[in-house]
């Protein structure tokens, strides 16, 4: 019997483009910080390919530009390549023509990196919401066709918690939004997309709510990124507790856990998985 093929993403970027560091890390120090989101993101790939699975890769402009290299062997390696917008800015702290610069920018540089064409995007920190209504216009407008922006919780950093569960098409644009996946529990959403709940959680508690949701709504959705899988990484000076406990948390559970993960659900890229809504 086949299994429910769930989407496995990545969004690709260096531990320094967080939002949960954007107040101690400044944007003009960012290249002077030593990169490590091309060795891990290498690291990612090769545990795709050990575990015969495919991916959707929300990368970076910031990155493509430095790394098209890394691009290339995305593309090469059967993953699907998407959008993360350029430069990690929050969608509801950006007028509509900031935006639409720079996803313009962004899927520009994929696809002269990648060769081949850009169709889906994720807006950095989930930060499109009732505050953006415009944002999937912009998007319809240069050419994607879906987003995964939406994450239907309820969090101090983001968070919609009272939009759409399932997958819905905008009226307005025609664009397809899929939300992060959550588990209807006693009137709450609980998370079960991965990040820093997949490192906080049990991971057997974490695979008993992926499978119910599954179970109650299908297709689900998964999301990592290449800095939780790197308890070697640099340690930022002047963060909060709470922003070094999200961030450093389990990271050298990660990848184990993510190898469990990929063993015990079926996967593929977004545009495969949603195929019968983007068709």
């Amino acid at each position: 019997m086949t299994r429910q093929a769930n989407a496995l993403t990545v969004d690709v970027e260096d531990f320094f483009h967080v939002q949960a560091f954007a107040d101690v890390i400044p944007r003009s120090t960012w290249d002077d910080l030593p990169r490590r989101v091309e060795q891990n993101t290498e690291r990612l790939l090769e545990l795709c390919g050990r575990a015969g699975v495919a991916g959707t890769f929300f990368t970076l402009g910031w990155v493509a530009e430095r790394h098209p290299a890394l691009v290339r062997r995305i593309v090469a390696a059967g993953h699907e390549l998407a959008s993360h917008g350029f430069g990690h800015q929050r969608v509801d702290g950006l007028t509509p023509e900031a935006f639409r610069a720079d996803i313009f920018r962004a899927k520009g540089l994929l696809e002269d990196a990648g060769g081949v064409s850009v169709t889906g995007y994720r807006a950095p920190t989930f930060s499109i919401g009732p505050k953006t209504p415009w944002a999937l216009s912009i998007l319809a407008e240069t050419g994607h066709r879906y987003s995964s922006s939406v994450y239907p919780v309820q969090h101090d950093l983001y968070g919609s918690p009272d939009a759409s569960r399932v997958p819905y098409r905008d009226a307005g644009s025609g664009l397809w939004e899929f939300p992060m996946t959550t588990l209807r529990v006693l009137s709450k959403n609980l998370p079960c997309s991965g990040g820093g709940y997949f490192r906080l959680l049990p991971y057997p508690l974490f695979r008993f709510l992926l499978r119910r949701a599954n179970a109650a709504q299908g297709a689900g959705l998964f999301y990592t990124h290449p800095w939780e899988i790197d308890p070697g990484q640099p340690r930022v000076a002047g963060a909060g507790r709470l922003s070094r406990f999200r961030h450093y948390n389990n990271l050298a559970k990660t990848l184990p856990r993510l190898e469990r993960l990929l063993s015990d659900f079926a996967w593929d890229r977004m545009d495969r998985v949603y195929a019968g809504h983007l068709a």
